[in-house]
């Protein structure tokens, strides 16, 4: 067995793929909130680093589960425009994580994931419908927060939930973009030297169990309940932000 499988294989896999399994349930049937599930758990599991490479390539899985019926629905011009200002700002983000302390991305994690949540709960909305302009500096923001937390979504949910659309559209815009975005961050990370074997293995073992997850989270999705849907997205990532928190890590041992 090569050393990186192994060493993969030493860390304490089983809740790591189950939390993997539920950040793949909520997005799934939400378009959000993966990450918010998966990191703060995770970044209390395992080295933070380890977890924002393999989260990236474990995530890949949507391609195949999700994207192609979200791409029907998206709004395709002011997506991809997204996208590539959040390409442009990953670097930057990617450069704070590799000088970073790891326990201070841990909290930034945890703190990110509280604060999205109560935005959402608190039901946070713009006045006006954004454009262009708003669109790719909200991308921007995200693109640097992504890279070094791992939190793409967090500004980009807000940002979508503010537009006004209807469920479907607000999902399947958010699901792309995240989808997508998570792609480009791979090249990025090997670039400064962040793809680890380690964590492409770790990343390899979490495909099969993100991509099972977000086919039943996708099955689950009706919009016109799209209340019911959210309000259990919230409580799922609620909970993961609790346990992830450093006052249980006595409890994990």
């Amino acid at each position: 067995m090569p050393e990186a499988l192994a060493a993969a294989f030493a860390l304490p896999l089983v809740p790591v793929l189950a939390a993997t399994a539920l950040a793949g349930l909520v997005y799934g049937f939400a378009g959000f909130g993966a990450a918010l599930v998966f990191m703060p758990i995770a970044a209390a599991l395992i080295d933070p680093v380890l977890a924002i490479v393999a989260f990236a390539l474990g995530t890949l899985s949507s391609l195949v589960t999700l994207v192609p019926a979200a791409w029907r629905q998206c709004d395709r011009r002011v997506t991809l425009l997204m996208i590539a200002a959040a390409s442009a700002t990953l670097p930057a983000g990617i450069w704070l994580l590799k000088i970073l302390d790891p326990e201070a991305i841990r909290l930034a994690v945890a703190l990110v994931a509280a604060v999205t949540l109560g935005a959402l709960i608190l039901g946070m909305r713009f006045t006006i419908r954004p454009g262009l302009g708003p669109s790719v500096a909200v991308a921007g923001a995200a693109g640097v927060m992504g890279g070094a937390t791992g939190l793409l979504g967090p500004i980009v949910i807000l940002f979508n939930l503010a537009t006004g659309d209807g469920a479907g559209r607000v999902r399947a815009n958010t699901l792309i973009f995240l989808t997508l975005t998570s792609l480009i961050v791979l090249p990025q990370m090997a670039l400064q030297g962040l793809l680890k074997p380690e964590a492409l293995w770790l990343g390899t073992i979490m495909l099969p169990f993100y991509g099972a997850g977000s086919v039943l989270g996708r099955h689950l999705f009706r919009p016109e309940r799209e209340r019911a849907y959210r309000i259990a997205a919230y409580a799922i990532i609620g909970l993961a932000i609790v346990t992830g928190l450093p006052v249980f890590d006595g409890l994990r041992g």
